[in-house]
């Protein structure tokens, strides 16, 4: 078994297309190109179901604000203020936990 490797967009469509060609041969395919059967097969589902654009690596990409639904906007607001609201309390406990000490010396 051919352990996977990286591959760019364009080499995953050359993949797909040769894997299109051979009948849907993805042994073949994944010998042929030193990937794995499962990189072959996955990649051909999704080019199959969502054309090229589907076969783009999106892993760790953030949307855009413009790409953000009204929804996906309010959510991300709340987590920046959780996040804020967090980091004042502990800013806070540490005030607290500074101004103790500083009371307890003699």
């Amino acid at each position: 078994m051919t352990k996977g490797r990286s591959t760019t967009w364009q080499e995953r469509i050359d993949i797909v297309l040769y894997c299109l060609a051979n009948g849907q041969d993805y042994t073949k395919t994944a010998r042929q190109f030193q990937v794995s059967y499962q990189q072959v097969y996955g990649w051909v589902r999704k080019y199959e179901v969502g054309g090229q654009d589907a076969l783009q690596d999106g892993r760790g990409r953030t949307k855009s604000p413009e790409e953000l639904s009204e929804t996906d906007q309010q959510k991300l607001a709340m987590k920046k203020l959780e996040y804020e609201n967090e980091r004042l309390r502990a800013e806070n406990a540490f005030l607290k936990k500074l101004q103790d000490l500083e009371r307890r010396r003699p």
